[in-house]
């Protein structure tokens, strides 16, 4: 089969109106969720273009499953049901739930597993999230992916309707999670792991732009979230997915200021956040994998300007006095073998990694496409990484700026060295690592 390639813009069902919310000093929103801490077992997020080859993640989802003993359930309800793909007898051509669920389970026999099974649950077996007898087969693994697609058909397929309330297949993986479990996830299989205000959808201009906004939109560049959340697994940060990809570091931040969370997790693609008694007072995160992920710390944010812009014209000259700002984010940006103490709120780069001396003398180069816009041709993925890179190994520049490629109005990220910045890497290498960068956007 093709393997499931997850497109920059998913549609979504229109739904609620705006709803305006301001950066607060309270706890964060997933804070009072019902859900239970999940103790025990470990989660496996990546942040979505998952490799066939990358046998660093298949291996760490299969060594916590049991090794040579795994036992893989896949879940892949977040896909188009076999109804509704017209490729449906093809095995080559199909990209359904039960071809990526066999699909993924080839994969992890490939790599290892003992076995692994679809559980076939999705849009055309809705009722069997509450069967007994797929209960039993759930009951029978020793770990669970979820694969991408549209996190909200996980929503409904595997949550009973608006009471948000398991159904009895994720009551029973959530209670093998607590006793142990791995839970894995890509893409959409990684996003619906958040807590209250799981994102839905959006691009990060519109989002700084005109806010965020409750619901799922047929309009895939607005910021939409689901107040409720996800399967609420990993509870300690925001999450977002295909960060650097698709330049999501601005909708993330914007969602964070909006609804009140203070920390977010930006997953890059290929790469896992191996997350481990998560919900507990000992819950610590580590980076496996070839990119990074990206660590939002909102403690002392502070959010300037209308909670919320309006569709200005180029040249409005209200917009820089109005339009919405954000100053004080703390950015840390992790990479393989890196851990992240949630509680301490600290990295600690992984064994090898040294403090590397800036050398570079020549001015960080303009980026004028910080988040890679979906509509610029010419556009080069994780440029806001790549500007916060040439930053930290420049040997006498303190700070540096980048815009967003649309304007009316357009946005500037400023990237500063605040005290103790510090890059890391290999010695004699360019900085990996980078902890303690200082972020800031403005409408200029």
């Amino acid at each position: 089969m093709r393997a499931p390639s997850p497109s920059r813009r998913t549609v979504f069902v229109s739904g609620a109106a705006m709803l305006v919310l301001t950066l607060t000093a309270t706890p964060a929103a997933f804070a009072d969720s019902d859900r239970p801490a999940q103790r025990g077992g470990s989660l496996v997020l990546v942040g979505g273009g998952l490799k066939e080859d990358n046998e660093q993640v298949y291996g760490e989802i299969i060594e916590r499953a049991g090794g040579e003993r795994a036992r893989i359930g896949v879940i892949t309800a977040a896909s188009v049901p076999e109804s509704q793909d017209p490729d449906a007898d093809d095995p080559v051509a199909c990209n359904n739930s039960a071809c990526s669920g066999a699909y993924y389970a080839s994969l992890f026999e490939r790599h290892g597993a003992a076995d692994a099974e679809w559980i076939p649950v999705d849009l055309d077996h809705i009722a069997n999230a509450d069967s007994d007898e797929v209960v039993r087969q759930v009951d029978s693994m020793t770990g669970f992916f979820f694969g991408g697609g549209d996190q909200s058909r996980y929503l409904t397929t595997l949550l009973h309707g608006a009471t948000h309330t398991d159904s009895k297949v994720l009551a029973a993986i959530r209670a093998k999670l607590a006793a142990g479990a791995v839970v894995a996830g890509s893409s959409a299989g990684a996003q619906i792991a958040a807590g209250a205000d799981m994102v839905t959808g959006g691009e990060s201009y519109e989002g700084l732009r005109d806010g965020s906004r409750p619901g799922y939109f047929e309009d895939a560049t607005v910021l939409g979230y689901e107040p409720q959340g996800g399967f609420g697994f990993l509870r300690s940060g925001l999450i977002d997915t295909h960060t650097g990809a698709y330049g999501r570091e601005g909708r993330v931040m914007r969602l964070a200021a909006d609804t009140g969370h203070d920390r977010v997790y930006a997953l890059e693609e290929n790469t896992a956040l191996v997350v481990e008694q998560a919900g507990g007072p000992r819950e610590r995160l580590r980076v496996l994998g070839p990119r990074g992920v990206a660590v939002f710390d909102l403690r002392r944010a502070h959010v300037h300007g209308t909670a919320h812009g309006s569709r200005g014209a180029e040249g409005n000259e209200d917009w820089p006095r109005d339009a919405w700002s954000l100053s004080g984010v703390r950015y840390d940006y992790l990479t393989d073998g890196d851990r992240y103490d949630p509680r301490r709120r600290r990295t600690l780069p992984a064994p090898g990694k040294r403090p590397v001396a800036p050398r570079s003398t020549a001015p960080v180069p303009a980026n004028t496409d910080v988040f890679h816009s979906a509509i610029n041709p010419a556009g080069v993925p994780y440029s806001f990484l790549t500007t916060a890179r040439a930053l930290a190994a420049h040997r006498v520049q303190r700070t540096a700026e980048a815009t967003t490629y649309e304007s009316g109005p357009r946005f500037t990220v400023t990237f500063a060295k605040a005290p103790g910045f510090t890059a890391w890497g290999s010695e004699g290498a360019a900085p990996q690592t980078l902890t303690g960068l200082g972020i800031g956007i403005a409408a200029r």
